[in-house]
């Protein structure tokens, strides 16, 4: 690696960490918040879709060999980035456990 993408690699990680304690900042001043949570949650996943869609693509290589390393160093270095979306079921479950405890009490 040469010492400008060392210094680039450099920068973007120092800028990587400031992101990161900007967002769990963020995240624990919303804490019990679940609306401000959830749009916390939307804001990001709006920011990965907008370099995702617009610069990302645009940067993609535009012959095999850069595709082909692009795709092996991906493949080293954990593969595509992906928001995953709760599902309404793990939603539930946390209410199926509250009636139970509610049945429970009743029962007593």
């Amino acid at each position: 690696m040469s010492n400008n993408q060392n210094c680039i690699s450099e920068h973007l990680k120092h800028q990587l960490d400031t992101i990161s304690s900007v967002v769990s900042t963020a995240s624990q001043s919303c804490q019990g918040d679940v609306m401000a949570l959830l749009n916390l949650l939307r804001h990001l996943e709006k920011l990965h879709k907008e370099i995702r869609d617009g610069l990302f693509q645009e940067s993609l290589p535009d012959n095999r060999q850069r595709l082909y390393s692009l795709l092996k160093n991906m493949e080293s270095q954990g593969g595509w980035p992906y928001i995953e979306r709760m599902r309404l079921q793990a939603l539930l479950v946390k209410f199926s456990d509250e009636d139970q405890d509610i049945q429970d009490n009743i029962d007593r």
